[in-house]
This record gives structure tokens, C-alpha cells and sequence, in this order.
């Protein structure tokens, strides 16, 4: 399966459970659904979630007013006052998401003055832990623990005393901390695990991307050391048709039999090129063999048929026991070679040399004297010999060109061969 497939399939699961999800967590896993500048939109696990908070604060609070408007000696201004506050601070819950830091700072202050604001308060501690860092969480909760003696010593407790009380709102505020740190390192951690899904998604497409591109290099390199051979070849004999119509008729008959061989061959390397491509993936194992370093004298052959004059100087005594890969190599750089000498140096001795052997590789030269006469220059002249450097450098080797002293072209190509 492709990576662009898995992530069309990890989506719509995504938007159908988006619901059981809180906002924060939407807006980092899929950040363009939400408009910039604006807070996220509520789910419905959020709806669920603020309204547990609200009835919870509501619950705390009325669970505080009850000893508090039993006091008959308490003014009942104050516990008006007491009541609205802890109302307006229930409302205030709606708004919690929005400003987790602004709402939590403010209880510090209404808790001495309103005992039915407590719940707003641990609940405000609970969305600061799970929205902010814990560097806020640690200034606030630090000064909401510290400031517990004194709050317990201005309104104390009607059923604990003064020591229990402080102990037992200290490690409440704890526990909400550490409640809401919990969440928030859940909620983190389902991030980065999505962001990594989104990471090997682009690596896995960026891989699928240079491994076809890859290929396509190779069939178009491919492609040129082949066609370029075979084109050359008819271009030379039916260069030899126009030139030399008096020509033997046994002559214009064996250029012909080339002529339509060479079409024949190279049509066949167009059918074959082709079907890679449709098929999407090279294929080493399918379709006509690959030409190995054995195949060299039937290369030479070929050029001397087309009036090339070539010379072989093949020191290896078993061409078959030349790596698949090396041997092969080694026949496309002839093969360019001799293609580039018909175009450049035509009418020139080509002369090509093979030696090495198993632990100290396989070193191919080919070269030519300089053409007679003015040659017009190809159009594309030295991209045949850009894609040999990098044929042979993919198999380990390196390869040299350049001009001779004497006008001519050298090219030398050394290749590993492994010991046996």
C-alpha cells in the first residue's frame, strides 16, 4: 500500500471519531480544519466534559453554602455576597478552555471571600495543569498551597480542625495537579504519535518518490546506451545505401539484412523499455537477457559489420566468470564508446582493451585517433559520457575521460571485481 493511500484511509476514520476527542487535541492533529486566530470549536466530548465542571462547582458550592447560611452570626450581606460570587465563578467554568491561566489566577483571591467558589477553584487548577505547561501550573499551585494556612486560619472549617484541614486542601490540590498533569502528558503523547504517523507517511512518499525517479534514470539510461547503438548502426549503413548506389549487390543486400536486424533489435528494446514503464517497476529478472562482458565480441562484431573499424585486446581468459553486474557494465561503456567514436571519429580505429581479473578488478580502455577531416559537432554531445560515470560509479568503480595528446579520445574505466 502506498503512503498516500494510508493517510486517504486514516482520515475519514479520523473525522468519524473527531466527537470523542477534545478540541486541543483536533486543533494539533489537524490543524488546517480550524480557522487561524480563532479558539477551536467545542466537540461533543467537550460539551460533556464543561458541563460534568460546571455541575461539579455547582455541587461543591452548595455542599459550602449549607454550613454557611446555617450561621446566624455571619451577616447576611456576606452571604449574599458569598452566594453571587460563587455563582458568577460557576459561569465563569464556560470559559475555562479559553483562558485556563486568567481563570485560575482569579480564584486565588475569591477563595477568602467566597467559600462556594472552591469548586471553581480545583477546577480551574485541573484546566491550568492539562492547558498550560507545568512551569504555570507550579507558580499558581505553589502559591495556592502556600496560601492555604491563611486561608483556613481566615475561614476555617466548621468539621475539620485548623491542622487537618490545611493537610487535607494541600494534597487535594496535588491530587487535581497531578490529575490534570496526567491528562495533559495523554494528550501530548497522542500528538507526537500522530505527528510521527505524519512523519513516516512523508519519508514513506518521499522514498516512493526518489525510488521512481530511480528507475526512471536507469530505463532512460538504459534507453540511450541501447538505442543510441542501434540507431547509429542504421544511420552508418544507410548513410553507405545513399552514398554508394553503384554499390555490389551482395553489398547493398548484407547492408540491408543490417539495417533491418539492427530496426528489428532496437524495436524490440522500445517494446521492452516500454513495458517497464507501464509495469510501473523495473524488471531484472524478465524479458531478454542482459548482455554480459561475454557479449563483447558480438559488440565488436556488430561495428565491423557497419564498416567501423574496431580492434579487441581481451586479456581475460574466461569472460564468464565476470560478475552479472560488472560484466555488464563494463559491455554498456563499450558500447557508448563505440557509439561516440562512429559520431565523432568517424572512419577512425577504435581500439579497445580489457584486462584484470578477480581481486584486482576489471579495467576497460577505449580509445581512438583523431577523426580526419572536420567532423560537424552532435547536438547533446557528453551526456552519453555523464550517465557512464555514473553508471560505474553505482557499481563501485570510477570512470575517466578526456582528450589524447595526439587529437584522439581515451576513456578508462575500472570496475571491482571481487575475489573469488
Amino acid at each position: 500500500m502506498r503512503a498516500d493511500d494510508g493517510a486517504m484511509r486514516t482520515a475519514p476514520r479520523f473525522a468519524r471519531h473527531r466527537w470523542l476527542l477534545p478540541s486541543a487535541v483536533v486543533a494539533e492533529l489537524d490543524p488546517d480544519a480550524e480557522r487561524p486566530g480563532r479558539p477551536p470549536r467545542r466537540t461533543a466530548r467537550d460539551w460533556v466534559v464543561d458541563l460534568t465542571c460546571f455541575l461539579i462547582a455547582i455541587g461543591i458550592g452548595l455542599a459550602a453554602a449549607e454550613p454557611l447560611t446555617g450561621d446566624q452570626d455571619l451577616p447576611q450581606v456576606l452571604v449574599a455576597l458569598d452566594l453571587l460570587l460563587g455563582a458568577l465563578a460557576c459561569g465563569a467554568v464556560w470559559l475555562r478552555r479559553r483562558w485556563p491561566l486568567g481563570l485560575a489566577v482569579a480564584t486565588l483571591p475569591l477563595a477568602f471571600v467566597s467559600t462556594t467558589s472552591a469548586g471553581v477553584g480545583a477546577v480551574a487548577l485541573f484546566t491550568l495543569a492539562v492547558h498550560r505547561p507545568f512551569r504555570y501550573v507550579a507558580w499558581v499551585g505553589g502559591v495556592q498551597i502556600a496560601l492555604l494556612p491563611l486561608l483556613m486560619w481566615v475561614r476555617p472549617d466548621p468539621e475539620l480542625g485548623y491542622g487537618p484541614a490545611v493537610v487535607f486542601s494541600a494534597v487535594f490540590c496535588v491530587a487535581v495537579i497531578g490529575w490534570g498533569m496526567v491528562v495533559r502528558s495523554k494528550r501530548l503523547l497522542m500528538v507526537s504519535l500522530r505527528d510521527r504517523a505524519r512523519r513516516a507517511e512523508t519519508e514513506a512518499r518521499l522514498r516512493a518518490e526518489q525510488a521512481q525517479r530511480l528507475a526512471r534514470e536507469a530505463i532512460a539510461r538504459e534507453m540511450h546506451d541501447v538505442l543510441a547503438h542501434r540507431l547509429t548502426l542504421l544511420s552508418v549503413h544507410a548513410g553507405a545505401l545513399e552514398f554508394r548506389p553503384d554499390a555490389p549487390r551482395e553489398e547493398i543486400a548484407r547492408a540491408a539484412g543490417v539495417i533491418r536486424e539492427s530496426a528489428h533489435e532496437a524495436l524490440q528494446d522500445l517494446r521492452e523499455i516500454i513495458g517497464v514503464l507501464r509495469a510501473g517497476e523495473p524488471d531484472e529478472q524478465g524479458g531478454r537477457p542482459q548482455p554480459t562482458l561475454a557479449a563483447l565480441d558480438a559488440l565488436v562484431g556488430e561495428s565491423r559489420e557497419a564498416g567501423a573499424k574496431v580492434t579487441l585486446d581481451q586479456r581475460i581468459t574466461d569472460p564468464g566468470s565476470v560478475p552479472a553486474s560488472v560484466g555488464r557494465t563494463a559491455y554498456r561503456i563499450a558500447q557508448e564508446c563505440l557509439t561516440n567514436a562512429r559520431k565523432h571519429a568517424p572512419g577512425a580505429e577504435v581500439a579497445v582493451t580489457v584486462t584484470g581479473g578477480p581481486g584486482e578488478g576489471l579495467s576497460l580502455t577505449v580509445r581512438n585517433p583523431a577523426p580526419e577531416g572536420h567532423v560537424p559537432p552532435v547536438p547533446g554531445s557528453g551526456q552519453g559520457l555523464i550517465g557512464l560515470t555514473e553508471r560505474a560509479t553505482l557499481t563501485g568503480g570510477s570512470l575517466e575521460h578526456g582528450p589524447r595528446a595526439d587529437g584522439g579520445f581515451e576513456v578508462r574505466a575500472w570496475l571491482p571485481w571481487p575475489a573469488a
